[in-house]
């Protein structure tokens, strides 16, 4: 390798890790309190590198909105090997509680950027991460369409939105069991849903 391609991955390197610590580290301070130099340190990157990446805090925040959609076509993609789409949600819903401490303490990644990002007046950041709560909306309903069920989308709102809810919850109450129980009812949900012909 020579030493222009070394330069160009180590560049590459070091990008990742600061667009990994800002989805971290905008997840537990959210937008307001986040500064470049806390990103910085979560990355074990000096200051000045990160104006060299990232010249505002937006375009950090942008970054860290297309991680937190790349670890969920990481999961889905995962869960895309599981041959009964039935199977596939039980997995996400399984995924969604695995994370129920993160979830207790600091809620959803992209539920509570995008809740955060609403109340700024400039209305262009929210909207992306609109995108990325839009693109699990997507997934779930293929998945619900698969299985044959009458409104898939609607159903796949039913199940984003009661994750919101449970993760929200389990913050509020800082009670990761929350998304246990929710979770188990979510399964048990899922279980009950049948195809129209199938209740003939």
């Amino acid at each position: 390798m020579t030493n222009s391609e070394n330069r160009r991955v180590r560049a590459s390197q070091k990008r990742q890790r600061l667009t990994a610590a800002a989805a971290r580290v905008l997840h537990e301070q959210g937008v307001e309190r986040t500064t470049l130099g806390d990103i910085a340190r979560e990355a074990d990157v000096p200051l000045g590198n990160v104006y060299y990446y990232f010249k505002t805090k937006d375009e950090l925040v942008r970054a860290a909105l297309s991680e937190h959609s790349a670890h969920l076509n990481e999961l889905t993609g995962r869960l895309e090997q599981l041959s009964d789409p039935r199977d596939r949600l039980k997995g996400l819903i399984e995924a969604w509680v695995g994370r129920r401490e993160v979830a207790a303490r600091y809620g959803c990644p992209t539920g509570t950027l995008a809740v955060e990002l609403d109340k700024r007046a400039d209305g262009t950041l929210d909207a992306e991460a609109g995108a990325v709560v839009r693109q699990l909306l997507d997934w779930s309903g293929r998945q619900f369409r698969e299985l044959g069920l009458s409104d898939p989308d609607d159903l796949a709102l039913t199940l984003v939105s009661a994750y919101q809810g449970m993760s929200l919850m389990a913050n509020a109450l800082r009670d990761p069991d929350v998304m246990t129980r929710e979770g188990t009812r979510l399964l048990r949900w899922l279980d009950s849903l049948r195809p129209p012909d199938a209740h003939r």
